[in-house]
């Protein structure tokens, strides 16, 4: 199995399927888990040095982040419904805790946080959604947490690919600082898939091919891209999301596709 895969596990103590830490991942900047949660079932948490943005994949929930409280949070019944997910971001150093009123699937993203940021409930309004490329290469995109809202460093984007297409696509990398052309970015890809049995693929590689995996992507899976270009694949009769959370020095997405592939977008 790729050392790129993280697979999910039954739910623990506190409702968690699935983990990947700047420790386990060997980066520094990205974390990410999973938790599934039943009505009434709270989970909790406390990031001293992180900020967190508390993702509801499906479900509806009531979030309070330190003396904040948002209730009734989310709302969608799968994240291949086509609404917007709900989505609260918490500070570093500030304490949440997330109650299911209906049955959770709780996405919480981190990075590296910084004093002078507010707890917040995201609207719906604000997560712009936009459609990328054409034909088989068509993605539906809603930008959660993207660089023109508050945060230090986190970024958060969800994406549809609909069966039978590409995305992230032509191959593109943001794994080098170079102002103005590209930005390092650490990232993680949660899968899912509808219907669920299916399968999926995703290759990492770089120029050089020192790094060069195709993995088999299946529905709960994470994909660690610590860098270089990560194209994905959805065959046919079977719908992809994916949730990405980024992070790295700089709070920019710059990019850089494959120069082999240029070709796709420039004609």
């Amino acid at each position: 199995m790729s050392h790129l895969r993280v697979r999910p596990h039954a739910p623990d103590a506190n409702g968690q399927v699935l983990e990947v830490t700047p420790q386990s991942a060997g980066w520094t900047h990205v974390g990410f888990a999973v938790v599934k949660l039943s009505p009434g079932q709270s989970y909790t948490g406390l990031e001293t040095t992180r900020e967190s943005c508390l993702v509801l994949v499906a479900g509806t929930a009531d979030i309070r982040a330190g003396d904040e409280m948002f209730a009734a949070v989310g709302g969608r019944s799968s994240p291949f419904e086509d609404l917007a997910p709900g989505a609260v971001f918490v500070s570093a150093a500030t304490d949440y805790a997330v109650t299911a009123v209906t049955e959770v699937e709780l996405a919480v993203c981190t990075a590296p946080g910084a004093p002078g940021y507010a707890p917040r409930q995201i609207p719906a309004a604000e997560m712009g959604r936009e459609v990328r490329g054409q034909g088989s290469n068509t993605r539906y995109v809603r930008n959660i947490l993207p660089q023109d809202r508050p945060a230090h460093s986190l970024l958060v984007v969800e994406v549809v690919t609909p069966a039978g297409h590409w995305s992230s696509y032509p191959p593109h990398k943001h794994d080098t600082a170079e102002e103005g052309a590209e930005t390092a970015l650490e990232e993680t890809y949660y899968h899912r898939l509808d219907p669920p049995q299916g399968f999926a693929f995703q290759r990492v590689y770089t120029d050089d091919r020192s790094l060069d995996e195709a993995v088999l992507v299946e529905d709960g899976d994470v994909v660690m891209v610590p860098r270089g270009y990560h194209p994905v694949g959805a065959p046919h009769g079977y719908n992809l999301y994916y949730l990405n959370v980024m992070a790295g020095p700089e709070r920019r997405w710059i990019f850089r596709n494959d120069p082999a592939h240029e070709w796709i977008v420039t004609g």
